[in-house]
């Protein structure tokens, strides 16, 4: 029986990295695209209450592309398992998301969200990433989901999403593929002050991900800095374990 594929994004249903990725799929399974009306990004793991979700057939040249949904990438994971794929899906996969994926930014990506909204509701996921802003060739970052999804089908890891960071160099230049664990790096702020024809001041959010000083080797950031195609294993669950007794400890004696 066919394997069956749910593909999203954060970037929009049109984007060029979701169409590389359902290009490449579609020769290992039957692949259906449920991705945001609009772009997305950095929206996080938000999804959509206060307002109807609504769902529109989207067409390229023609032919139908897939279902857009004016929503955030976990309500497209949502919707599309559970009314749009009309049956049991066997990878969530997300991406090719334009800009990397990595360190404390993985909590704002809408990315990496659709893919941890797959495992939470038990299905195989992995979101993928290409580390540039540009307009990129998608092609190499494209090869590479193709293998993870056969990796994934072969090892399926539910509860579990794989989140993979892909440098934006020629294929023959990236220097291997690493499993590292999520570091500290994040996106840096800074706001461009602007004025509007009515004296109305706006700000856009500007930045670069910088890499702290004494972020170690072994990390995604840095993995990826270093020309390696990155993979994190990463969950929804949020708790310091490692803090549970002793807080419990001194909880006990405060209170």
């Amino acid at each position: 029986m066919a394997k069956r594929f749910l593909l999203t994004n954060d970037d929009g249903i049109y984007a060029r990295g979701l169409l590389a990725l359902y290009q490449e799929l579609s020769r290992h399974a039957e692949c259906l695209i449920v991705a945001p009306e609009v772009e997305q990004s950095a929206v996080g793991h938000a999804i959509t209450i206060a307002r109807p979700l609504m769902v529109r057939k989207a067409r390229k040249n023609g032919s139908f592309l897939g279902y857009a949904v004016l929503g955030t990438p976990a309500d497209c994971v949502k919707i599309g398992l559970g009314e749009l794929a009309g049956g049991p899906v066997d990878l969530v996969v997300s991406g090719i998301n334009r800009g990397a994926n990595v360190g404390i930014n993985v909590l704002y990506s809408g990315t990496v969200s659709a893919a941890t909204e797959a495992a939470i509701l038990g299905v195989p996921s992995f979101a993928i990433s290409l580390d540039t802003h540009q307009d990129a060739d998608y092609s190499a970052a494209a090869r590479f989901a193709g293998k993870m999804a056969a990796f994934l089908l072969d090892s399926p890891m539910p509860n579990v999403a794989l989140n993979v960071n892909v440098p934006a160099v020629p294929e023959e230049e990236i220097r291997g593929i690493v499993v590292e664990r999520q570091g500290r790096a994040r996106l840096m702020e800074s706001f461009d002050k602007r004025v509007d024809p009515r004296d109305n001041i706006y700000y856009w959010l500007a930045g670069e991900t910088e890499i702290p000083s004494l972020e170690e080797n072994d990390t995604d950031a840095a993995a990826l800095k270093r020309g390696m195609i990155t993979i994190t294993p990463i969950h929804h669950d949020l708790t310091r374990h490692d803090l549970l007794d002793g807080l419990r400890s001194r909880v006990k004696e405060q209170f």
